[in-house]
């Protein structure tokens, strides 16, 4: 046990050590803080990069094929996700979920044109189905049994 002497001692270096604590945890979230931003900036700067390369390509080609449009519409979505996420901090799983409806539909498209085999083409189309179905499910969940139980109504899917 310690002695009268070192108690206070002990007080001190525990006070110092929940001050040094509490420091390294406001810190940690200021850099995590600045890190996300950064990144968000970044993938929304990539985004805009991207989409004017593929309109440029357009442009030279002088043609837009239903792909490039399909293209244009993933780069929309990635970027309403990122300005959705910087302004809420939530990640909107929808547009996840669109993005990967609008790809396996380019694909789809790419697969049509060569002619695949009609086994792939209805492998394809039914994950394009399976991916719809589970927009129409995670609508169906939060309209009716959202997260903020004040909210009944608000979609937390949006």
């Amino acid at each position: 046990m310690a002695s009268p002497r070192q108690q206070p001692e002990l007080r001190e270096l525990a006070r110092q050590h929940s001050l040094w604590e509490s420091r390294s945890r406001s810190v940690g979230a200021a850099l995590v803080g600045a890190f996300h931003h950064l990144m968000l900036f970044a993938i929304g700067a990539a985004t805009v990069w991207a989409a004017l390369a593929a309109i440029a390509h357009m442009v030279s080609v002088g043609r837009a094929t239903v792909e490039d449009l399909l293209l244009l519409f993933i780069y929309l979505e990635v970027g309403a996700m990122v300005g959705i996420y910087f302004q809420t901090n939530h990640m909107p799983v929808r547009f996840l979920i669109y993005v990967g409806i609008t790809a396996l539909t380019r694909h789809l498209i790419d697969l049509v044109n060569v002619k695949s085999d009609t086994l792939t083409i209805l492998i394809w189309s039914g994950s394009v189905l399976v991916l719809a179905a589970s927009v129409v499910a995670l609508r169906y969940a939060s309209f009716h049994y959202p997260s903020d139980r004040k909210a009944v109504g608000r979609t937390d899917a949006d």
